[in-house]
């Protein structure tokens, strides 16, 4: 009997990729999820958190310009945050 496993399709996939494509990949599609709530604070939550992740990420997963992102992210997102009516 034939099984279809679809790990090693994902791991083949996976392999040509470091963490901070994935991370950045997951905050993009983040954004687009939060961008129909309508709320800026939502978004500049989900930044700061996002910039976190990116800073706190260990520098052989990632390359160095995700820790600039994640810093730009923590310096960007409370100020957004703050100017956000609702």
């Amino acid at each position: 009997m034939f099984e279809f496993v679809p790990l090693p399709l994902v791991d083949d996939f996976v392999n040509q990729y470091n963490a901070g494509q994935a991370l950045l990949l997951l905050f993009v599609l983040s954004l687009l999820a939060a961008i129909p709530l309508g709320s800026r604070k939502v978004l500049s939550l989900n930044a700061t958190a996002f910039g976190l992740i990116f800073l706190i990420t260990p520098a052989d997963l990632a390359p160095l310009q995700f820790k600039f992102l994640g810093i730009a992210l923590l310096v960007v997102a409370p100020v957004l945050y703050v100017t956000a009516k609702r």
